[in-house]
């Protein structure tokens, strides 16, 4: 985290880690049954590829181009259509803050904010849901560049701290230059105007958050380390007291949040396969994290697969 070795995993985030290995096996030996093919972007590229040209490649692969982006509103309906769309490529995308169901173990995202488990059939990301909202979107986009360059990794995925590994390095480079290409930045960033607003109006302009713009402001010569590090700690402590008050307002549906920490492509094939009858209920209920058959029920319908 930030350079800095950590000593050992919590019990949480290795119990995170192997709940999502399991999901990844089971998810492999259906795409196998399946026929799915096996998807040519993992381990496509090398450390040594252009970063420029990796980034403009995942954004066509994925399309999360800059007119994808235009069509949301904010950049929380972007993150929530950059998830979709890595979903759609056949990417396993899950995205939750406590250990499975279990709300007693909450996740640390000053432990790790995400980790990619590299399968050329069943490529798996995780994100901490602890983490902010701000801070999700560049964990998604560095997570798919581990997965490009066919490296499993868990990461810290900051977008201030350099790290010290080489491949962490790359997969920042390429995280960035996807979500907010710099040549693009470059030609609209005015160094003339005030900070913050010029800061918000590119945010909306790309649909990222403020975080990211002010790394790319500081990429394009427009604020030394030193100021970048000064006015990211502002900004990261006012999207943080955003992020208590919108997580202080309730507890949302709980079948939307099972759909995002489980992550539709797999909670579709499990239901898929159960009703199919290739996979126990029993098996379902523990790849899916609860033990009711109603609640099983209600999700598949909302998946729209009852």
């Amino acid at each position: 985290m930030g350079s800095e070795r950590l000593g050992r995993p919590s019990p949480d985030l290795l119990d995170t880690i192997y709940i999502c290995q399991q999901r990844q096996e089971w998810y492999r030996d259906f795409a196998r049954s399946v026929g799915e093919d096996r998807r040519t972007f993992v381990g496509s590229v090398a450390l040594a590829s252009d970063v420029v040209k990796t980034a403009a490649e995942m954004r066509r692969t994925l399309g999360f181009d800059l007119e994808e982006r235009a069509a949301c509103g904010t950049w929380t309906v972007a993150l929530r259509r950059f998830v979709e769309l890595a979903d759609g490529l056949g990417v396993l995308v899950m995205v939750n803050g406590v250990v499975g169901n279990n709300t007693r173990r909450k996740l640390d995202p000053q432990e790790f904010r995400g980790f990619a488990l590299v399968d050329d059939l069943a490529p798996l990301v995780f994100i901490n849901g602890a983490d902010t909202k701000s801070a999700q979107m560049f964990t998604l986009a560095h997570e798919l560049a581990h997965l490009w360059l066919g490296e499993t990794a868990l990461s810290d995925a900051s977008l201030v701290t350099s790290s010290s590994h080489e491949v962490e390095q790359w997969c920042n480079r390429v995280a960035v230059e996807l979500l907010v290409p710099l040549a693009v930045l470059s030609g609209e960033y005015d160094a003339e105007a005030e900070l913050g607003s010029e800061v918000e109006r590119l945010a909306r302009r790309f649909k990222v958050s403020t975080l990211v713009i002010l790394r790319r402001i500081h990429d394009a010569g427009g604020l030394t380390p030193d100021e970048l590090w000064e006015v990211y700690g502002v900004e990261l402590k006012r999207l943080l007291a955003l992020n208590l008050q919108k997580k202080s307002g309730g507890g949302g549906n709980f079948y939307h949040t099972q759909g995002v920490r489980v992550g539709k492509r797999l909670a579709r094939a499990i239901v898929v396969s159960t009703l199919e009858g290739h996979t126990l209920h029993r098996d379902a209920f523990r790849l899916l994290g609860f033990k009711k058959l109603k609640t099983f029920q209600e999700l598949s319908q909302r998946l729209g697969v009852g």
